[in-house]
């Protein structure tokens, strides 16, 4: 089974056939394109033309390299042209029938040597290769899409299927300049596996109105570095599709997080099934169009009615990098700031690091001399929290636990003035719980900043049941005037980012406790397949393990969701020590500094 697959055919001509067949053809392969519709086989062909014209006029490639590549493509609307093909590729429609019946058909084309290969990202690989009447030659190949420029293929392997068929695609996958990860047969494989479910808990959330649309997806964009927020991304896959993957893996793990969110049933049976339609989360300027245009759901402009207090000078409680962050920010904007630790001598240590941070930014010329020297100016370090008499408002950014959070709120309740903001920037607790402690509950809120708080955009601006408007309007100002742009949520565990980020970063987990995949090739397959910034082990190394189960705890807690339990493998190496790179070894080892 060695074949040296020279020849390949491509089933299914829609946008992934096509793509397939670009990459393939562009890499010296003689593609044979089949596809029962001569409109799409055309279309196919107008496609491979148009991108490599593009190509030409951008000096890629050469116009006789062009007319190469055009020559090695030839569409049919028969499955018989697949006879002398060395492998069989196949994209058709995302069902059982539809799909075993071409494997029937092509059983009775191909050489017995000839390896079948679905590109289905839901389906059972094993229950396709049952059908063929020669099951070790079939396997799975799963591109992503845009095939051309995503570098990742999955290579599934059955337990029928032969070592030399997955030997011989996975070589191909090099050759085509793809990242090849071996896994599985389970719905999903990994990329998909990790991306869907997290997908349906961001159409759950925007279901159960805990936040707006637009909200969910600049909060995992901003706060996550993704490239598409998880509702626009649901618009670009299809809904229809999304739910049908989440179907079949909801099927085999039974997990309430894979069973598809109500609202993506609705929006199928509807038709609505994103850019495709025309509509889906979002409304688009016509179907297949990206654009997308305004309808019912988008925030009007004047949505600020309620004017904010006024705010010139703001308080920052905590002497960690969190706290030395924030005050930078506010500083830099203009703010006159009171940086508070328990401690003269750490409130020195923390005005220290912003200077230091405000240095670097004069040496990469993002600042001048003396916007820095102004910037610090503006800062005074206090060792006590008498010195917030005077704010406007005050942000806590202490140790995560609660009842350090409860007694600092119990002095600012008596050290601030009347109609001062007080803000907590709690990533998990909640936030009702210190605003109970204080005398102007009504004038609480949550302001989650991310870390390093300089860099990062995102603001979760956490309102309670008992917050004030004009608290609320005065954060969201407050955020705007130091260039941060702030989403709203209620005050439940996680609030947008965590809570959609950290059950994907928990599966992920689990994906190695059961054997599934390693962690490269999990992270790899992220990277790649999913277009994130960090893999899932990278990101938990970073953030620190202990962090994250601690947070992986809340959510269980809040939720009581069996599937949000934290995996024992992460509560092993907590245990152990092994907390991320903070200790020199986490899910993977680093050099010590």
């Amino acid at each position: 089974m060695d074949t040296p697959l020279t020849t390949i055919a491509v089933v299914g001509l829609g946008t992934m056939g096509t793509g397939i067949a670009e990459v393939l053809t562009r890499a010296g392969r003689e593609v044979i394109g089949i596809d029962i519709s001569e409109a799409a086989a055309r279309q196919a062909v107008a496609s491979l033309e148009a991108s490599t014209a593009r190509a030409v006029s951008r000096e890629r490639i050469t116009e006789q390299e062009r007319r190469d590549i055009l020559a090695r493509f030839r569409t049919f609307s028969d499955l018989q042209a697949a006879a002398d093909a060395e492998l069989v590729i196949e994209v058709v429609p995302e069902t059982y029938e539809i799909k075993q019946q071409v494997f029937r058909e092509l059983d009775a084309v191909v050489s017995p040597t000839t390896i079948l290969a679905t590109g289905t990202n839901a389906l059972s690989v094993t229950r396709l290769a049952a059908e063929s009447q020669r099951p070790e030659r079939v396997l799975g190949l799963h591109f992503f899409n845009p095939a051309p420029a995503m570098k990742l293929v999955e290579v599934v392997s059955s337990v029928l299927t032969a070592p030399p068929a997955v030997e011989s695609v996975t070589r191909l996958a090099r050759e085509l300049g793809k990242e090849p990860v071996a896994v599985g047969d389970r719905p999903g494989f990994v990329a998909d596996g990790l991306l869907f479910g997290y997908l349906n808990q961001a159409a759950a959330m925007y279901e159960a109105n805990y936040a707006s649309r637009e909200d969910i997806d600049a909060a995992m964009k901003l706060g996550c570095g993704l490239p598409m927020g998880p509702l626009a991304l649901l618009d670009l896959i299809g809904i229809d599709t999304a739910r049908t993957v989440l179907e079949a893996m909801y099927a085999e793990s039974h997990d309430r997080l894979h069973a598809p969110a109500p609202v993506l049933g609705q929006l199928s049976e509807a038709g609505l099934t994103g850019r495709k339609a025309g509509r889906g989360f979002y409304t688009y300027a016509a179907p297949g169009s990206q654009d997308v245009v305004p309808d019912a759901l988008t925030p009007p402009e004047s949505a600020g009615a309620v004017a904010g207090r006024e705010v010139s000078s703001v308080g920052v409680a905590g002497s960690g990098t969190m706290a030395s962050g924030i005050a930078e920010v506010f500083a830099k904007a203009g703010y006159s700031v009171v940086l508070a630790a328990r401690s003269q001598e750490k409130a020195d240590t923390a005005k220290g690091r912003i200077a230091k941070s405000l240095e670097r930014s004069v040496a990469k010329g993002r600042l001048t001399q003396e916007a820095r020297d102004e910037t610090l100016a503006r800062i005074t370090a206090a060792g006590s929290l008498d010195s917030f008499a005077d704010v406007d408002l005050a942000v806590e950014a202490v140790a995560e636990d609660l009842e350090i959070k409860r007694q600092l709120f119990q002095t600012l309740d008596k050290v601030c003035k009347p109609g001062a903001v007080l803000a907590t920037t709690t990533s998990s607790l909640p936030v009702v719980a210190v605003a109970r402690v204080t005398s102007r509950p009504e004038d609480v809120i949550g302001m989650h900043f991310f870390n390093p708080a300089p860099a990062m955009k995102l603001v979760e601006v956490v309102r309670t049941v008992l917050t004030a408007d004009d608290v609320h309007a005065t954060v969201r100002e407050v955020c705007v005037k130091v260039r941060k742009h702030p989403v709203d949520c209620g005050d439940r565990a996680g609030f947008i980012v965590n809570a959609l980020l950290f059950p994907y970063l928990n599966n992920a987990i689990k994906m190695v406790e059961e054997h599934y995949a390693t962690l490269d090739d999990i992270d790899a397959a992220m990277k790649l397949g999913g277009g994130y910034p960090m893999g899932p082990f990278e990101l938990l190394d970073v953030v620190g393990l202990d962090v994250s189960l601690a947070i992986e705890k809340v959510l269980h807690s809040e939720f009581r969701d069996p599937g949000l339990a934290p995996a024992p493998l992460l509560e092993h190496l907590v245990a152990a020590g092994c907390l991320g790179r903070k200790t020199g070894r986490g899910f993977r080892e680093y050099a010590r500094r």
